[in-house]
């Protein structure tokens, strides 16, 4: 049985319907499968006193990432953390504590393999109040109030002051000798007594035999 030229051209016409479905489902399911910048968001936020920036990842493929946060100022730009990632469908989230400013401006950056390589759409720009600080009094320690109790002292007891004057010399039973000499006194004995009691001596035995000399050569004259 032979085609005819209608049945052909409505089966080519078939084939081509159905060949452009299959290229649609299939680059759905690229699409679908493969991560994506518009996947990421960047917010600043407190968490009590402490400023953060939370990067949150839904990418439904996992495809691992590394997220890069810096903070733009004067036209130049400095790194406060870079963290992986795995997205997930209800999304992955990371943290970067960051004592942000008001109105301050930060870069976000994600390198997903060879599939994103770029920046987050519009940056990130901080609220215009900061996190709360602490008070004076919750920051402040309490200093405790001093004991109305007076200190307990003790008095030491005055002890008699050492004597600096030297002690008198005690009285001494022996004489001095007059003048510092060392010849005794005039009413005591001196070295000198019996030489003069031998002169003395010598002298009345001569005077003595003188006179008898005399008495004897006046008698015989007689």
């Amino acid at each position: 049985m032979s085609v005819t030229p209608r049945i052909s051209a409505r089966a080519a016409r078939f084939a081509g319907v159905a060949a452009a479905a299959s290229a649609l489902a299939l680059g759905a399911a690229g699409t679908a499968s493969a991560c994506n910048i518009s996947e990421f968001s960047a917010t600043a936020e407190c968490t009590g006193e402490q400023g953060v920036i939370t990067v949150v990842d839904k990418d439904p493929s996992g495809v691992e990432a590394t997220v890069s946060v810096y903070l733009q100022s004067g036209g130049s730009e400095k790194l406060i953390g870079e963290q992986n990632v795995k997205g997930t469908r209800e999304g992955a989230t990371l943290t970067f504590k960051e004592n942000w400013k008001p109105n301050a401006t930060y870069r976000v950056h994600v390198k997903a393999g060879n599939q994103v390589d770029e920046d987050i759409k519009s940056g990130l720009t901080t609220p215009g109040k900061a996190c709360a600080s602490p008070s004076p009094s919750e920051s402040t320690p309490s200093t405790p109030a001093p004991s109305t109790s007076a200190p307990e002292t003790s008095t030491p007891t005055p002890s008699a002051p050492e004597s600096t004057t030297p002690a008198a010399p005690a009285p001494s039973n022996s004489a001095s000798p007059a003048g510092g000499s060392d010849n005794l006194a005039e009413t005591g004995a001196s070295s000198n007594t019996p030489l003069f009691a031998g002169i003395a001596a010598a002298l009345v035995v001569a005077g003595g035999a003188v006179v008898f000399a005399l008495r004897k050569r006046g008698a015989a004259q007689r």
